[in-house]
C-alpha cells in the first residue's frame, strides 16, 4: 500500500499558495501568516491582494494588545495601505507603543482611527513619539480615550513639530483647562493643522478663549 504524503503550506508549490490565499480574508491573512517563515512572507508581498490593499477595517474586533502587535508588525514596510480603523479593540498603552512604531516606518498611511480604545496619557505619550517621526499621517482619531492633560502636553509637543497632520479628533477624553493651554500654545508653531475636536471634555470656558486667540494665526476650525 502507497506511504501517504501530506504536505505543508510551506512547502505547497506558490500557485497552490495563492489559491489558498484567495479563499482567506485580509484579516487572517495578516493575523495568521505573517512571519512565519521567510518563504511565506516573500509569497505573500508578491500576493496580488496584499500588493493593492489600502484599507482595513477591524473595528470592534477584539484584538487588544497582542493582536496589534502582530497587526503593526504585518504593516510596518507595507507600501499601499492608508486607512487603518481598529476603534473598539481595547487597545491599551503597550498597543500604542507598537503603532508608535508603525508610524515611525511605514510611508503611506494617511489616516488611523483609534477611537474607543484604552491607550490612556502613557499610551497617547508613545503615539506623540511616533507622530515626531512620521510624514504622512494626515488624520488621527483618538476619541475616548481616557487622555488627560499629561498625554494632550506630549501630542502638543509633536504637534510643535509635525508637518502632515490636518485632523486630530481628541473627543470624549479628559482634557481640561491645562491641556487645552498645551494646545492651543502648539498651534502657534503649527500650520498645517486644519480642524480640531475638543468636544465632551472638561475645558472651562475661560480656557476656551486661547483658540480664539490662536486661531487668528493659522487656519483653523475648533470645536469645543
Amino acid at each position: 500500500m502507497a506511504e501517504k504524503t501530506s504536505r505543508s503550506l510551506l512547502t505547497l508549490p506558490v500557485e497552490l499558495v495563492y489559491r489558498i490565499l484567495d479563499k482567506l480574508d485580509m484579516f487572517t491573512i495578516l493575523f495568521s501568516m505573517q512571519n512565519v517563515c521567510t518563504r511565506l512572507d516573500v509569497i505573500l508581498r508578491m500576493y496580488s491582494r496584499y500588493q493593492t490593499i489600502s484599507q482595513l477595517k477591524l473595528g470592534n474586533s477584539n484584538i487588544g494588545d497582542i493582536g496589534t502587535q502582530y497587526l503593526a508588525n504585518a504593516l510596518q514596510h507595507n507600501k499601499t495601505l492608508t486607512n487603518l480603523d481598529i476603534r473598539y479593540n481595547k487597545i491599551g498603552l503597550h498597543g500604542a507603543k507598537y503603532l508608535a512604531n508603525l508610524l515611525q516606518h511605514n510611508t503611506t498611511l494617511t489616516r488611523l482611527y483609534l477611537g474607543h480604545n484604552e491607550i490612556g496619557d502613557q499610551g497617547t505619550q508613545y503615539l506623540a513619539a511616533g507622530l515626531l517621526k512620521n510624514a504622512t499621517l494626515t488624520n488621527l482619531n483618538l476619541w475616548g480615550n481616557g487622555i488627560e492633560n499629561l498625554g494632550t502636553k506630549s501630542l502638543s509637543i509633536a504637534l510643535k513639530h509635525n508637518t502632515t497632520l490636518v485632523t486630530l479628533d481628541l473627543r470624549y477624553n479628559q482634557i481640561s483647562d491645562r491641556g487645552a493651554r498645551y494646545l492651543a500654545d502648539a498651534l502657534q508653531y503649527n500650520t498645517t493643522l486644519a480642524m480640531l475636536n475638543l468636544e465632551n471634555n472638561s475645558i472651562a470656558l475661560h480656557a476656551r478663549q486661547c483658540f480664539s486667540t490662536e486661531m487668528k494665526k493659522v487656519p483653523l476650525r475648533v470645536w469645543l
